[in-house]
């Protein structure tokens, strides 16, 4: 028993400074684990720093293309309330026939049902210019029914003030400056536009090339609203600014000065 006793006390005494080897170990980990964190937390600083300078470099960038080459304004028109006429040409009108004309005048007709639009008749937004517009409510249709149109009337286009050639514009240039953005924000769009002056293996490239059908541009419309609200989501645009079908609109919400978050 005593030897027993004896060859006991000697495993404790191996286990214990094997213990106390370990726990200068565990020290030594803490310490250099304490270094890490501290080197971490520096580093995550300088790029947090970094990542801001570069937002502040983008938004540079952008609110130059936007203000120098790709300007976006909303332009006003002069239409007026046909509430208005209608009840100064008859005194006698009732409130709510008044009231059934402003409600049909902020509704349009589009693709095939109505489309309630409070901007509908007072406002265009241009692109490079007062003269390319595009209609705020998102009906495009004046391009493709000038298309079909097209199609049955022979002879040279001598309609150089047709609604169709600034939608075609005002849409290619958008697309270009889409492309731009994603390049600049470090973004992938989800669908892909060509806007280069080539053809390539699936054709020329949309808006600016030969005249679309009714199904390819409308498709190509669809794509390019896309990249646009994903290009707004990833820069945390308020949503309550946003519609799916207003094209220009939520590009000039995109590149505001007044976006918090661009270029992040």
């Amino acid at each position: 028993d005593t030897e027993g006793l004896l060859r006991i006390k000697e495993e404790n005494q191996k286990h214990y400074r094997r213990a106390q080897r370990h726990q200068e170990k565990k020290e030594k980990i803490q310490k250099h684990n304490r270094k890490l964190g501290d080197l971490v937390e520096k580093k995550t600083y300088e790029l947090k720093t970094q990542y801001e300078h570069l937002a502040k470099l983008r938004r540079t960038h952008i609110l130059e293309l936007t203000s120098v080459i790709f300007p976006i304004e909303e332009v006003k028109t002069s239409m007026r309330d046909p509430a208005d006429v209608s009840s100064e040409s008859d005194n006698a009108m009732t409130s709510s026939t008044v009231s059934k004309l402003a409600e049909a005048r902020r509704t349009t007709y589009l693709s095939g049902r109505w489309v309630c639009d409070d901007h509908n008749g007072d406002t265009s937004i241009s692109i490079t210019g007062p003269w390319i517009i595009l209609p705020n409510n998102g009906d495009y249709s004046a391009y493709y029914n000038w298309v079909e149109e097209k199609k049955t009337t022979q002879g040279p286009d001598m309609e150089h003030n047709n609604p169709a050639h600034t939608i075609s514009a005002a849409l290619c240039y958008a697309t270009q400056l889409v492309n731009t953005l994603s390049l600049i924000l470090d973004v992938n769009l989800p669908k892909k536009l060509c806007n280069r002056q080539v053809k390539t293996q699936q054709g020329n490239h949309e808006f600016c090339g030969e005249n679309l059908s009714r199904h390819r541009f409308t498709r190509a419309v669809k794509k390019l609203n896309a990249n646009i609200l994903h290009l707004c989501f990833s820069q945390h645009v308020n949503l309550d600014l946003l519609h799916p079908l207003h094209t220009l609109r939520n590009l000039m919400y995109l590149v505001s000065p007044d976006t918090e978050n661009l270029g992040r």
